[in-house]
C-alpha cells in the first residue's frame, strides 16, 4: 500500500512538471515573458532542465534585455547540451558582449561561425579582435553630451524627436491602462510636451497624451510616431485593430503591428487610415520619412527578409498611393533583428541592430545608404551605444542634438530617453617666449602651431611681453614650434583631452646663440678617426648659417680642439681637418670664405680643465676639452 502512495506520488509530481512547462510555454507563446520564466525555474528547481527549458528561460531575460539572466540560462543550456541551435549560440554572444565580457563572446563566436558560416552575423565586423570591441566601449574622441531627459517615467518613454517647439514620444506611463504580460507595465500611448527656452535652459512642460479622434483602447500599443514636414500627417504604428477597433489576431493568436497615418484637423488627430501594405499575418511598424516626405522606410518580419525582422521603403506618390515595398538589402539587413529606422536632413540613415558588430544587445548604426546603397553600416559606438538596448535615434543634423533611447542600468524607467548634443570642444594653450638662460620675456618670436600630421596650422608672433595663445581641439596633439633670430628654435608637444575649455601651458624656452663674442651651439660630433660631416652636425651647424644670415657683416673664425687622449701630433693633425671640414660645410651653405678668417685646429694644446696626459678623467670631463669654437671677429652694421 505504502509503495503504491509513493508511485502515485511520483507520478502526479511528474504530471504536475511537465503541465508545469506546457503552462510556461503558454504563457511564453503570449509574450508573458515574467510569468513564464517564474514557472520554467520552478520546474528547473524540480529536475526538469532539457534544453528547451533552459533555452526558453535564457528567451526569457534575454527578451526583456536581463543580459545577465539570460547568459546564466543560456550558459547551461550550452554547457549541458552539445546540439543547442546557432540562434541560441549568438543570443549567448550578444550576452557576453553586453557585460563586457568580449573575449568570452568571441571565442563562442568561432563556434557560431563553425555552426553557421553562411550567417553573415559571423562576417560583418564580427573578427576576432577584442580591440574593436574596446574601440567601440570607449568614448576617447567623442565630443558629446550626454543627459537623461526629466520628463522620463518609472516606466517605458522612448522614440523622442522635434518639430517646431513640441517633443513626440511614446511611454507607457498611463496607469490606467491594462498591464502588457511581456514586461507587466502598461500599454503604451503617444505623448507630447511643450518645448521652451528659459535663461538658456530648454524646459519640457505640459506634457499629455495624445488623442486620436474615435478611438481609444487601454489595451494596445500606440508608439513610433512620425509627421510630414507641414505636421499635419502623422504615421505611427499600433496594434491590429479589427471591428470596432478592437485587437485583431492571426490564426496563431498573435497580434501584429501595424503602420497607420492620422491627420491633423482643428488640433485633433484625425481619419485614422490604415496603410495598405499592411497584412494581418506580419507586423509592420517604426514609420520613418525622407527628408522630402517622398519615401517611408519601415521594419517587418514580413517573407522574404534577410533576418528577424529587416527594413524596408517605400514610394509615397503624389496622388496619395504607394509604389511597391523594397527590402533595403544585405548591407543594412542581417540574419538578426534591424529596426527603429530614422532619416536625418542630411539623408543619413540611423536604425538599431544586434547583427553588427555591437556591444550587446541592440547598437544604433548609421549609413550613407540613401546616397550609396552599397555603404558600409558604421556603429555609433559609445556613449550613445552601451551593453544594453540602444534605439530610437534622432537627431537634427543642422545644429547636432537629438535623442536616443535605452534600457541602460542608469536610467529611470525600463526605457528611457537621453539628449545629447554634440558640442566643438575647444581648449586653448597660453606661453610666453623666454631666453632659456635670463627668463627674460622675448618679443616678437615666431609661433607656430603643428598638428599631428605635420602642418602648420597656426602662425602668430608673441607680444611685447613675449606671450602668444592659440584656440585648439580637443582630443588632438600638436607640436608648438618657437623661432627667433640668434636663438635655437625651441620645439615643445602638447596633447588636448575632451574637457571644454582647459587651458594649456605653453612656455618656450629659446636658447641664445650668441653669448658675448662666440657663436654656441651643441657639441659636433664625428665619426671615430674621421672628419666628414655628419648628418646631426651639419644639423647644429645650421644654426651658424643662421645667426650669420641674419648677421651679413659678421666675420668669424672656427677653432676645433680635442682631449689629451691619443698622441698631440695626431689630435693636432685630427683637429684642424675637423676645423676646415666644418669651413667647407658653411662654404658649401653659401657663406662667403671672406667671412670665415680662419679655420684651425688646436689639438689638447688648449684644455679647459686638468684633463692633461696621464691624468684619470670622466668622460664627462674629456667631453668639456671636445669642442667646436666659432668666434666673432667683427658684427659692423652696414
Amino acid at each position: 500500500m505504502k509503495t503504491r502512495v509513493i508511485f502515485t506520488l511520483i507520478a502526479l509530481t511528474s504530471a504536475f512538471i511537465f503541465s508545469q512547462e506546457k503552462v510556461a510555454d503558454k504563457f511564453f507563446d503570449n509574450y508573458a515573458y515574467l510569468k513564464a520564466a517564474e514557472l520554467y525555474k520552478e520546474a528547473v528547481d524540480k529536475g526538469k532542465d532539457s534544453k528547451h527549458v533552459l533555452t526558453r528561460l535564457g528567451d526569457c531575460y534575454y527578451n526583456n534585455s536581463d543580459s545577465e539572466q539570460a547568459a546564466v540560462w543560456y550558459g547551461k543550456a550550452l554547457e549541458k547540451y552539445s546540439d543547442v541551435e546557432p540562434e541560441y549560440i549568438y543570443k549567448y554572444i550578444q550576452t557576453q558582449r553586453s557585460l563586457k565580457n568580449y573575449e568570452v563572446a568571441d571565442t563562442w563566436l568561432e563556434t557560431f561561425k563553425a555552426k553557421q558560416n553562411n550567417d553573415s552575423r559571423a562576417k560583418k565586423g564580427n573578427e576576432n579582435n577584442l580591440h574593436l570591441y574596446e574601440k567601440l566601449a570607449s568614448t576617447k574622441g567623442t565630443l558629446v553630451n550626454v543627459n537623461n531627459l526629466p520628463i522620463n517615467s518609472n516606466y517605458s518613454d522612448y522614440g523622442a524627436f522635434i518639430h517646431e517647439n513640441t517633443i513626440y514620444f511614446a511611454s507607457s506611463r498611463n496607469t490606467d491602462n491594462k498591464i502588457y504580460k511581456w514586461n507587466n507595465e502598461p500599454y503604451l500611448d503617444l505623448y507630447q510636451g511643450t518645448i521652451s527656452t528659459a535663461d538658456g535652459n530648454q524646459e519640457i512642460s505640459d506634457v499629455k497624451r495624445i488623442v486620436f479622434e474615435g478611438v481609444h483602447r487601454n489595451d494596445m500599443h500606440t508608439a513610433d510616431a512620425v509627421l510630414t514636414n507641414d505636421g499635419n500627417t502623422m504615421y505611427f504604428s499600433r496594434m491590429n485593430v479589427g471591428k470596432r477597433n478592437r485587437a485583431k489576431m492571426d490564426k496563431e493568436g498573435t497580434v501584429q503591428l501595424k503602420i497607420y497615418k492620422a491627420t491633423l484637423v482643428d488640433s485633433t488627430w484625425s481619419n485614422i487610415t490604415e496603410l495598405p501594405f499592411n497584412n494581418d499575418s506580419y507586423s509592420t511598424y517604426h514609420p520613418a520619412l525622407s527628408p522630402n516626405n517622398e519615401t517611408l522606410f519601415f521594419t517587418s518580419d514580413r517573407e522574404g527578409g534577410y533576418g528577424q525582422t529587416d527594413l524596408y521603403k517605400v514610394a509615397i506618390n503624389s496622388n496619395g498611393t504607394y509604389g511597391d515595398v523594397e527590402n533595403l538589402g544585405p548591407k543594412i539587413n542581417t540574419e538578426g533583428r534591424e529596426g527603429f529606422p530614422f532619416v536625418a536632413k542630411d539623408s543619413t540613415l540611423y536604425f538599431s541592430s544586434n547583427g553588427f558588430l555591437n556591444l550587446g544587445l541592440l547598437d544604433i548604426f548609421k549609413s550613407d545608404y540613401i546616397k550609396d546603397e552599397n555603404a558600409e553600416a558604421i556603429n555609433l559606438g559609445a556613449p550613445y551605444n552601451s551593453g544594453y538596448d540602444d534605439f530610437a535615434f534622432f537627431i537634427d543634423s543642422d545644429t547636432n542634438e537629438g535623442f536616443f533611447s535605452s534600457n541602460r542600468h542608469d536610467g529611470k524607467g525600463s526605457d528611457d530617453i537621453y539628449q545629447f548634443n554634440i558640442f566643438e570642444c575647444k581648449q586653448k594653450v597660453e606661453g610666453i617666449a623666454r631666453n632659456s638662460k635670463t627668463l627674460e620675456p622675448l618679443a616678437l618670436t615666431n609661433v607656430q602651431l603643428i598638428d599631428e600630421s605635420g602642418k602648420i596650422v597656426g602662425e602668430v608672433t608673441t607680444d611685447e611681453l613675449g606671450q602668444y595663445a592659440y584656440d585648439l581641439d580637443c582630443d588632438k596633439a600638436y607640436k608648438i614650434l618657437g623661432s627667433k633670430p640668434d636663438y635655437k628654435d625651441a620645439l615643445i608637444s602638447l596633447e588636448t583631452t575632451n574637457e571644454q575649455d582647459k587651458i594649456h601651458n605653453g612656455d618656450l624656452f629659446l636658447i641664445p646663440l650668441i653669448n658675448y663674442n662666440e657663436i654656441v651651439i651643441n657639441p659636433i660630433f664625428f665619426n671615430f678617426d674621421k672628419w666628414d660631416i655628419r648628418a646631426d652636425a651639419a644639423y647644429e651647424l645650421e644654426n651658424i648659417v643662421s645667426v650669420m644670415r641674419e648677421h651679413p657683416n659678421m666675420v668669424i673664425k672656427i677653432e676645433s680642439h680635442t682631449d689629451s687622449r691619443g698622441s698631440d701630433s695626431y689630435n693636432m693633425k685630427l683637429s684642424d681637418r675637423r676645423a676646415k671640414s666644418t669651413r667647407d660645410y658653411l662654404y658649401s651653405r653659401n657663406i662667403s670664405q671672406e667671412r670665415i678668417e680662419s679655420a684651425i685646429g688646436y689639438g689638447e694644446s688648449q684644455l679647459v680643465n686638468k684633463c692633461s696626459n696621464d691624468v684619470k678623467c670622466t668622460e664627462e670631463q674629456h667631453q668639456e676639452n671636445r669642442r667646436s669654437k666659432f668666434i666673432i671677429i667683427s658684427d659692423t652694421e652696414e
